[in-house]
């Protein structure tokens, strides 16, 4: 018998990427400013046809880094450089 593969949560998605959150891979170093979990708003902020969440985050090695929408899901590439420092509380 064969086992059909789960999808990752919206959770396992996201990762540890919660409100004060700083995240490094190789496009950025990473502030996290929100979390938006509201379908609706989460595909408004990225632009796209349907989205599940979004990340509203800062390049922090950019000094005139300005904050963008991002949806990439977690991956092995991306690590973590210093955890949230406030507990979550959806931004939309």
């Amino acid at each position: 018998m064969h086992s059909i593969a789960s999808r990752p949560s919206v959770q396992d998605e996201i990762g540890p990427r919660l409100p004060g959150a700083i995240y490094a891979n190789t496009d950025g170093r990473f502030e996290v400013l929100a979390l938006v979990t509201n379908p609706h708003e989460a595909a408004k902020l990225l632009r796209r046809g349907s989205a599940k969440w979004a990340v509203i985050v800062r390049d922090t090695l950019r000094p005139d880094g300005q904050p963008f929408a991002v949806g990439s899901v977690w991956t092995t590439s991306d690590y973590l450089i210093r955890p949230a420092r406030t507990a979550y509380a959806p931004a939309a």
